[in-house]
């Protein structure tokens, strides 16, 4: 066989699976945003382009006297802001710790992240759920934050220190020769080279409060602090019965937010993401 013909076989199979993961991802979104559009309450007929499509699922989800959607809306937009911005702040702190000091307890440190991240969120619900009534922060957005960024610490200082590592330390003694100190080394040099894991940090953990139903659920027990998840399983569940068009509604918009912020950070994050991955 030809190297020719090799080359053409590879390049059709690479767009073939291309085309088969594309469809794997894409049908079913365009399945839902199909059914948010969709009459009546059942997805049985629902289809990627509706018969009669109806704006009216839509309608109903911003009528505040049929639905609190959009005081969910803001309680999840305000819940994953402040996460972000937290868990960004802390995570870049404590992976700078590790990457550029040496200190007591620290491989261990780094050992015990590794632990926590292999240990699924509901593993701890009692735990959790019991920590929080101690500490009276049950049914608060400040107790579903405050999980929320103690349990993205692990992970993503693990992310963070392997792209920190991969900074070379001469800068840091260079600035150090030049009078700065640490906390200006910090802000000034090295934080604006990890603008790519900074971006990934970012994303992941703006994404959490809008995916996450079981810690939300735990700990929110008003219906007017719900978050978007609990929100729309209380709309389905209880208010309405089988309004599943509606949830369909309802789960669209939840992607505009976390798109826009994808969309921005986008030339930041394959980079990150793949340097994050660097052995320190």
């Amino acid at each position: 066989m030809s190297i020719k013909r090799q080359k053409i076989i590879r390049l059709s199979l690479t767009y073939l699976v291309v085309m088969i993961m594309a469809v794997i991802i894409i049908y079913p979104i365009l399945w839902v945003i199909g059914a948010s559009m969709t009459p009546g309450t059942s997805l049985s007929s629902s289809s990627l382009i509706p018969k009669n499509p109806t704006w009216e699922h839509f309608k109903t989800i911003f009528n505040l006297e049929k639905s609190n959607y959009l005081i969910w809306y803001w309680n999840t937009l305000k819940i994953s802001l402040i996460t972000m911005v937290s868990s960004v702040i802390v995570i870049s702190f404590t992976a700078y710790a590790f990457s550029r000091y040496q200190f007591i307890g620290r491989k261990h440190g780094l050992v015990t992240f590794l632990m926590l991240q292999m240990i699924p969120n509901f593993a701890a619900l009692i735990a959790i759920f019991v920590l929080a009534r101690a500490a009276d922060l049950l049914d608060t957005h400040a107790g579903l934050i405050l999980i929320y960024v103690g349990g993205a610490i692990p992970m993503n200082t693990w992310l963070m220190k392997g792209y920190l590592d991969s900074i070379p330390k001469e800068l840091d003694e260079s600035a150090r020769m030049d009078g700065a100190g640490h906390m200006r080394i910090f802000i000034q040099i090295i934080m604006p080279l990890a603008k790519p894991i900074i971006a990934v940090v970012a994303l992941f953990n703006f994404i959490t409060p809008f995916t996450d139903f079981i810690l939300a659920k735990v700990i929110l027990r008003s219906p007017e602090k719900y978050t978007l998840a609990v929100g729309l399983y209380d709309l389905v569940s209880r208010q309405y019965g089988s309004e599943f068009t509606t949830f369909a509604a309802g789960s669209v918009l939840i992607a505009i937010p976390i798109s826009i912020l994808f969309l921005s950070f986008q030339k930041y994050f394959v980079t990150g993401l793949t340097a994050g991955g660097v052995k320190g």
